[in-house]
């Protein structure tokens, strides 16, 4: 049914010789949180990359809203009311904060959004529904004062809000957040938190997060990763109290506060850990990251 729900089904993902998703499935509600941990090279990102197209899985499907995603080039993902933020910023330094927010509005611009940023021949009404939609997203925020400033001069916890509103400009179904809270102050967490419960009011969100405090606090559901397969999934209280995850991840307390800082990953490229067992490291997700460049249109 065609509802709005992610659904991702026996996915595998190879790199060489190592195995970064192994049979994976989750399924993300609409208008619900999903969360999805796990220590460093554990396969979030990848996952996330697959569900997006920036991967080609070996094995398995991905479908939005009933249609599949699997083979969809990246850049169509905005036409179907679905929008990814990185684990860096991604945005365009040579236009203002409120420009790259209009980017992520193309969807509402029937000229598109070049000609309206460049003041082309039919675009004076895309270009005033781009500003607003896109002052309106910086509002919610928190970030409209910085309309007209160029993102690198800003602190890197600000051009993460900014690329929040990007992806929300352009109003999505489907919200896909790779560690928001990169860049954050824990003081500023709870207010993060209540703006991603805030996004959840109008799209699914599908979250990466190290930040357990985070997690634990407004995620729905959790999938929980691990060496590439899905170890558990539950509510962020069955995620707290399963022993895996515990062992895995969370610590020996299983409090679900943020651990000092996942253990990392053994390197067989490096020559270290047992490399005859297939495992992966951090460095792995950071290969096939490369190629999720600057996103553009319809991509924070």
């Amino acid at each position: 049914m065609n509802d709005g729900s992610l659904a991702i089904r026996g996915v595998t993902v190879r790199f060489g010789g190592l195995t970064a998703l192994d049979d994976v499935s989750l399924t993300a509600a609409p208008r619900k949180i999903t969360g999805i941990i796990g220590p460093n090279g554990a396969g979030k990102t990848t996952l996330l990359n697959t569900a997006c197209g920036f991967v080609r899985p070996e094995s398995g499907t991905v479908s939005f809203d009933g249609r599949p995603l699997t083979g969809l080039k990246a850049h169509r993902l905005a036409g179907l009311g679905i929008a990814r933020t990185l684990q860096g910023v991604g945005l365009f330094r040579g236009l203002s904060v409120v420009e790259n927010v209009m980017v992520g509005a193309t969807p509402a611009a029937r000229a598109g959004v070049w000609p309206a940023l460049f003041g082309l021949p039919r675009s004076d009404r895309d270009e005033r529904r781009l500003q607003e939609r896109a002052m309106q997203a910086l509002a919610e925020v928190g970030a409209a004062d910085l309309a007209d400033r160029m993102p690198h001069t800003l602190a890197y916890g600000l051009r993460k809000r900014v690329a929040l509103a990007r992806a929300l400009a352009g109003r999505p179904r489907l919200l896909l957040l790779d560690e928001p809270a990169s860049g954050f102050p824990g003081s500023e967490l709870p207010e993060l938190g209540e703006l991603i419960k805030k996004m959840a009011a109008e799209a699914g969100v599908v979250v990466i997060e190290h930040r357990m405090d985070l997690m634990m606090s407004i995620c729905d559901t959790i999938f929980v990763l691990d060496f590439g397969k899905l170890i558990a999934v539950g509510t962020p209280a069955e995620v707290q109290a399963d022993p895996a995850v515990t062992a895995a991840y969370l610590g020996a307390d299983g409090t679900g506060t943020e651990p000092p800082g996942p253990a990392p990953r053994a390197d067989p490229a490096a020559g270290t850990g047992p490399a005859a067992d297939g495992v992966r490291s951090r460095d792995t997700e950071r290969a096939e990251d490369s190629a999720a460049t600057d996103p553009g249109a319809g991509h924070a």
